[in-house]
Formats: structure tokens, sequence, C-alpha cells
């Protein structure tokens, strides 16, 4: 028995989309874009995300697919990333997952990725993270991941933040510390 598949996956998704659709309706005639102006963007050296975790395909186990709660941190390396005529940032990301699995299986996926960071406007950031990870527990290796993901900044120091990627996706709230 798969405990959360791929429509339920699906369902997060479609929630998550039409949270922010409504969000950017409401705010998008206030908010500014910053994206051509490197260094505007919240002053911070640690991200710290907890999230809710939906992974799939783990190795080893044939589990499917499962979820649970995890966390994620980021620490800020350059503060003015790789293309100096946009606002961007580069970090380290690291993390802890634990997913339960249908079966009564469960594992710790824990990922280590670059986090590279793109400030669209005072609202909205995007980011993408190269990387990998190994997983603990029941199932047991490692694997590549990639992701891509998008943050609703409700303040400088507070964001809603929707990650998608291989090997899994996961929604939360990022704290700038």
């Amino acid at each position: 028995m798969r405990a959360f598949g791929t429509r339920g996956i699906r369902l997060v998704l479609a929630a998550f989309v039409a949270a922010a659709v409504s969000l950017a309706a409401r705010g998008a005639q206030a908010d500014q874009s910053v994206i051509k102006q490197p260094g505007r963007h919240p002053d911070y050296t640690f991200e710290a995300e907890p999230h809710m975790f939906f992974g799939f395909d783990p190795p080893g186990t044939r589990a499917g697919s499962g979820f649970g709660p995890g966390f994620r941190g980021t620490v800020e390396l350059v503060d003015n990333g790789f293309v100096k005529s946009i606002n961007n940032t580069v970090g380290i990301g690291f993390g802890a997952d634990w997913i339960a699995f249908g079966n009564d299986n469960t594992a710790i996926w824990v990922p280590i990725v670059m986090q590279w960071n793109f400030w669209l406007s005072r609202n909205w950031s995007v980011f993408g993270e190269p990387g990998g990870g190994f997983y603990l527990g029941n199932a047991t290796g490692a694997r590549p991941a990639i992701y891509a993901g998008g943050r609703y900044h409700f303040s400088e120091q507070l964001a809603l933040t929707l990650r998608v990627g291989y090997p899994a996706v996961s929604i939360g709230v990022s704290f700038a510390l």
C-alpha cells in the first residue's frame, strides 16, 4: 500500500498553486521588482526551514512513496552570487527528512545541495538546488538530487516555501536569521 501516491502529491501542488495565485493577485500592485538591483534582499546568514516532505522511490525497499516532517538549513556563502548584475545569492543547504511509507518502513533522507537564489521582487524569490543525498533506515543508499523552488515572502524574515524535484516535494516556512 502506498502512503502518499501521485494523486496526493498532485493535490498538495494544486493547493499550493491556488494559494500562491490568490496571494499574488492580492499583493501584485504593491510588489516591486528587485531582480536588477544586486544586494536588495533580506540580510541573513542562515535560513531555517521546517517543512512537510513528500518523497518517492527510495532505494532498496520498493516502498513507493511516503511523507513526513523535515528540516532544511541553508548557509549563505556568497551575498552577490555568480551573476553580478542581478540580485542573487549562493548558499549550501543541508537537512534531514523523516519519511513514513505505507508498509511500516521508514527512512531518513539527508540532502546536501548548492542553493542559488534569485530575488525577483520584494515578495517573491526562486531558487535552484543541484546536489545529492543519502537515505538511512529501511532504505539506504545515495541518490542525486535536483530541486527548483519558490518563496512567497510575508516579511524579510518569514516566507512560505515550495520545493519540487527529485526525489521529493516539500512545502514549509522559511525563517531568515
